[in-house]
């Protein structure tokens, strides 16, 4: 049985740093690129960054990009998002996905979710 399980939210003031972690079991972890996704109250979910399954390669959505960082460890079966310089706009439930060999922006595309862990950013 594949989990995935988030970790590492939590409410911080704006301009601080979160980290998040997401620990997979029951899977070939590093045969999986791994995504973060967040959703907002009454919007849908949104792509946030995924990282190739052998950690050479990121893309990240552009309103995250410079502050997110995203990195995995396959020894430990576990992917980080590191998010600094944080915003109210930033404030979701944030998932982490897997997905089979390539990365993906679209949250259809993937085949394991977490069932995600709530960032809450104040100003």
């Amino acid at each position: 049985q594949v989990q995935l399980v988030e970790s590492g939210g939590g409410l911080v003031q704006a301009g601080g740093s979160l980290r998040l972690s997401c620990s997979a079991s029951g899977l070939a972890f590093s045969s999986y690129a791994m995504g973060w996704f967040r959703q907002a109250p009454g919007k849908e979910r949104e792509f946030v960054a995924t990282i190739s399954w052998s950690g050479t390669s990121t893309y990240y959505a552009d309103s995250p990009k410079g502050r997110f960082t995203i990195s995995r460890d396959n020894a430990k079966n576990t992917v980080y998002l590191q998010m600094n310089s944080l915003k109210p706009e930033d404030t979701a439930v944030y998932y982490c996905a897997a997905k089979l060999r390539a990365g993906s922006r679209w949250p259809g595309d993937y085949d394991y979710w977490g069932q995600g862990t709530q960032v809450t950013v104040s100003s």
